[in-house]
């Protein structure tokens, strides 16, 4: 098992990788939050590339460092672009990162999201409501039947959460990132709650969407488990610190960038954290 200082010496690792070598992790994602989602990987270090067409998500499957799926706002064209896309990741052993936002709701959404099991995302980051629907549809423990999802909210705790967290960490042989008041970060063997953030994530758009962007960044230069610890302890550092700031939601938003921007490799490392062996 990983100590303490084990994972603090990844996470360090993987920050400052990033921040030489500027990797491009590319986003097929939610038109509601492109702009903030390209905004945070610029911000950590790494480089956006927005794409929406099949033959370009074919493109950054394969030129890219690693790829961030988000399904929140889907197209018609999406039918095509997503699956393939996701194919040509798992083909080609590059890392992805898929957020399963609203899962359950949509036929469509249902489809796509049925079909990324086969090529086991490397990471999933999601609420817990969207973590257990995710799990259910796959078939995998811990899973829910029905979709507790209410929008893009989630009306289930992480703790809740931790088992279907643990069944998809397992199938994927990666990492799952629940997002909520303490997240939870698992590789299927080990458990990190990461503390933090700000109430003020709940006031904008975007905030779990960048999140998933900026993983995607770390899942260039480190391991699926540690890139999701790591773009979760920036979030929750640079959160609590842009809350101490600003006085509302449309401030915190920019101050937040701000705060990624100049978060340092040994302030992320010593975010708090707790770890505990499934």
């Amino acid at each position: 098992m990983l100590t303490k200082k084990d994972i603090q010496n990844q996470i360090i690792q993987a920050v400052e990788t990033v921040k030489k070598t500027n990797p491009m992790a590319g986003s097929i994602t939610n038109s509601v939050t492109i702009n903030l989602v390209a905004n945070a990987q610029l911000a950590v270090g790494g480089s956006a590339a927005m794409v929406y067409l099949p033959d370009e998500g074919e493109f950054l499957a394969k030129a890219g460092g690693a790829t961030y799926i988000n399904v929140g706002t889907l197209l018609p064209i999406y039918e095509e672009t997503l699956p393939h896309t996701a194919k040509v990741l798992h083909e080609t052993g590059k890392p992805w990162v898929l957020d399963p936002v609203a899962v359950g709701i949509g036929s469509l959404r249902t489809k796509l999201l049925k079909q990324f099991k086969v090529y086991k995302p490397t990471i999933i980051r999601a609420n817990a409501s969207e973590v257990m629907a995710l799990a259910g549809l796959w078939e995998l423990d811990g899973g829910t039947s029905t979709s507790n999802v209410r929008g893009v909210d989630s009306t289930d705790s992480v703790s809740s959460a931790k088992a279907a967290a643990v069944a998809l960490a397992k199938w994927t042989g990666g990492a799952v990132a629940v997002s909520g008041e303490t997240d939870l970060i698992t590789d299927g063997s080990v458990i990190v709650y990461s503390y933090g953030g700000s109430h003020f994530m709940e006031k904008i758009t975007g905030a779990g969407c960048s999140l998933g962007g900026v993983i995607a960044v770390y899942a260039t230069a480190a391991s699926p488990f540690i890139a999701a610890l790591t773009g979760t302890s920036v979030y929750n550092l640079a959160a609590a610190r842009a809350e101490k700031k600003v006085e509302g939601p449309g401030s915190f938003q920019v101050q937040f960038l701000d705060e990624l921007y100049k978060a340092t490799a040994e302030e992320i490392a010593n975010n708090p954290f707790e770890i505990e062996e499934v």
